[in-house]
């Protein structure tokens, strides 16, 4: 009768999880970024059964927001960190770096999500873009191309550092010609006058026309239709930036009347000057980015850690500007 002796394992290879980089979670790494692709655009249950129905794999619902939760934890450290290492006074001036011929539109806004444990809680979000000029196309003269988001969930002060990181990420400091480009809250101007001292200030122009339509209701408020000539009449004076021309009427036909959104922003409206000079008057571009949050982050009965929404929004954010694929190296 012969004895076998059967040495220990000192290690396990798997060629095939080398071949298909497969982590300690059992996942490829394709795989993973699969499953994070959907959940950025699907929430978790939606993403396993596409996830499911498009390639055959099974997976539970909890790994698919265990994986999103480990990529979006590590993608808001790594942003932390780089935004830490921004800051304006460490922005030193290059010379060589300066294009008089760049064009940048900056734009900012808000939108809320439900926080479990908070409540309804601001997001503030932030747009960088290059504006391009195609003055032979009447309908759209200014395009703007290369969009680019930040999001924050938190104060003003936690907005401005990732705003200025993503202004310096588009070379902002050194292109020729900046506007902000926005509605008329108080803390975006504020915020525009810290960081883009030098940029164009912009009202934006269908937050305005909503504003003017107000004010005919008030001057004309027993009569919709004289309110409606009276918008009409004075919609051409507002976009020529002759604010005072209605400012004027509305003092001597409804001295108690206070235009005071008209008097605050007068010199953020000259909107023909501002389009002739190849700058956009509308904040629409941000507007649809904080749908395109939302879409993800506020359906029906959906709550969020402040943790887990602030990941997401890295996350949608990378899915927004096609960026996954460049980010994706470095958390793996």
């Amino acid at each position: 009768m012969h004895t076998i002796i059967v040495q220990p394992v000192k290690q396990d290879i798997s060629p095939l999880d080398r071949r298909w980089r497969i982590k300690g979670e059992g996942l490829s790494v394709e795989l993973c970024k699969q499953v994070v692709w959907l959940s950025g655009r699907l929430p978790f249950e939606q993403a396993r059964q596409a996830l499911s129905k498009l390639s055959g794999i099974e997976l539970a619902t909890t790994t698919l927001w265990e994986q999103t939760r480990k990529i979006g934890a590590r993608w808001y450290e790594q942003t932390q960190w780089q935004e830490q290492h921004v800051g304006i006074e460490r922005t030193q001036w290059q010379h060589q770096s300066y294009d008089p011929h760049a064009y940048r539109s900056i734009s900012m806004d808000g939108g809320m999500v439900n926080l479990r444990g908070e409540g309804y809680k601001e997001m503030k979000v932030g747009m960088v873009s290059d504006i391009q000029h195609c003055w032979q196309d009447d309908q759209h003269p200014i395009r703007l191309v290369d969009m680019d988001y930040t999001a924050v969930l938190g104060d003003v002060e936690q907005f401005r550092q990732s705003l200025w990181a993503l202004a310096v990420k588009h070379d902002v400091p050194y292109a020729g010609h900046t506007a902000v480009t926005a509605d008329g809250a108080a803390w975006i101007w504020k915020l525009s006058d810290d960081l883009f001292p030098t940029s164009l200030q912009i009202v934006d122009w269908y937050h305005a026309r909503q504003h003017l339509a107000d004010l005919s209701a008030e001057r004309h408020p027993d009569d919709p239709l004289a309110a409606h000539r009276w918008f009409q009449h004075q919609s051409t004076p507002l976009y020529q930036g002759e604010v005072w021309r209605f400012l004027d009427d509305i003092q001597l036909h409804c001295p108690d009347v206070s235009p005071t959104y008209f008097i605050n922003h007068q010199r953020r409206m000259h909107y023909a000057d501002f389009r002739a000079a190849g700058y956009p008057i509308g904040s629409g571009a941000v507007e649809s980015g904080i749908k395109q949050f939302k879409q993800r982050l506020t359906g029906p009965g959906m709550r969020w850690s402040r943790a887990g929404a602030q990941q997401m929004i890295l996350i949608r954010s990378a899915l927004m500007t096609n960026s996954l694929d460049a980010l994706w190296p470095h958390p793996i």
